[in-house]
């Protein structure tokens, strides 16, 4: 089990709560609130070890174009870097119907 964090600068725009995925074999789930100041936190547990570089690119280019205020709790069990982007993408779709 492997816990990463990241922060990212937001415009502080505030989105509402949202919840996607399961945490199940290659899947991951997420959950999105916002967040108390003006920056984009992401907490991660994963049951794969090893992978902080790869977690640290894909989020690094998701959040070149989300700039809200949020706090991302990722709950991770073999996702794939393809499932990670999708299941972040629908979690701000979730976040602001």
């Amino acid at each position: 089990m492997e816990r990463l964090s990241f922060d990212y600068p937001a415009s502080g725009e505030k989105p509402k709560r949202a919840h996607v995925g399961v945490v199940g074999s290659g899947d991951l789930e997420i959950l999105l609130e916002p967040s108390a100041d003006e920056r984009t936190h992401v907490a991660i547990q994963t049951s794969v070890t090893g992978f902080a570089d790869t977690w640290k690119a894909v989020l690094d280019r998701f959040f070149e174009g989300y700039e809200e205020a949020a706090n991302f709790d990722i709950r991770d069990c073999g996702a794939t870097p393809g499932t990670v982007m999708m299941r972040l993408q629908q979690a701000i779709e979730v976040s602001r119907s």
